[in-house]
């Protein structure tokens, strides 16, 4: 661990805590390694995820939407790809 971590403690559900024990003992990881690595997962996936709603907030603030033609050409394109 590295001298620039912190201590957390957090409560889960006993179901949780049985299937994280179960998924340490298969990965022969630490449940602290996992419960970190999940962590750090979740933050960059939100962190990233608010950032481009920031970024579409901005671009629908100016105006920049698509045309109904783009709109259209788009959901054509998928809907013959679902078909």
């Amino acid at each position: 661990m590295s001298s620039n971590s912190t201590v957390l403690t957090l409560r889960l559900e006993p179901q949780v805590t049985k299937q994280l024990e179960k998924l340490a003992k298969a990965t022969r990881r630490s449940r602290a390694f996992l419960a970190a690595e999940a962590i750090r997962e979740y933050v960059a996936t939100n962190e990233w995820q608010i950032e481009e709603i920031g970024k579409a907030l901005e671009e629908a603030d100016r105006g920049d939407f698509a045309t109904d033609k783009e709109v259209q050409k788009t959901m054509k394109k998928w809907t013959r790809r679902a078909g």
